[in-house]
């Protein structure tokens, strides 16, 4: 199986860092609704397709216009949710990532499925300040889900810290921010 971790693309929460990091449930920019519509190009969907997608607004837009018109499998999942990267025990989860309600992802993406998998805890708070270890736990059987799925391949649309997070994990390298993927940046592993 392979696994292709995109990076949303562009959000507000990017344009005046650090003061805009503090904007509740950011969407994308015109440039990250144009990013998302490339895709469409570097990765073109069919509907045997499956696309997990963070519950944050910039990844389920990021998805819903890449995936427009293709009837592909869509899940929504906390376990690819915003993750910082390196992890600090001081840290803590700014409004920019916040996981949004799932009544108003149900309304605003009635296409999308909810993971049914993860706890209710990690619904409302995500992996963002887990422990490695924590990470590791879940994010392993996260990757034995995907496999069950049966699929040759699973994008995920994901966050920069997660998908260096997934990635330093399966590769076993050791990674820094500067490995992060770009706007709509990808990595991909075979599992």
């Amino acid at each position: 199986m392979e696994l292709v971790f995109i990076r949303h693309g562009q959000g507000e929460h990017t344009l005046d860092v650090p003061k805009s990091l503090q904007i509740e449930d950011p969407a994308l920019t015109s440039i990250g609704k144009e990013q998302a519509l490339l895709l469409r190009n570097q990765f073109p969907l069919t509907d045997e397709d499956v696309i997990i997608i963070s519950p944050i607004r910039r990844t389920l837009e990021t998805a819903f216009i890449w995936s427009e018109n293709k009837n592909c499998r869509k899940i929504v999942s906390p376990l690819v949710a915003p993750r910082i990267f390196p992890i600090h025990s001081s840290m803590y989860t700014l409004p920019c990532d916040k996981i949004i309600d799932l009544e108003i992802i149900e309304h605003d993406y009635p296409t999308f499925e909810m993971d049914s998998k993860p706890s209710i805890e990690l619904w409302s708070d995500g992996i963002n300040t887990l422990t490695e270890q924590q990470f590791t736990y879940l994010a392993e059987k996260f990757i034995g889900d995907c496999k069950k799925l049966h699929k040759e391949k699973i994008y995920i649309v994901s966050h920069d810290g997660t998908i260096t997070s997934y990635r330093q994990m399966l590769s076993g390298q050791r990674l820094t921010r500067n490995d992060f993927p770009k706007e709509t940046g990808w990595f991909s592993v075979k599992c």
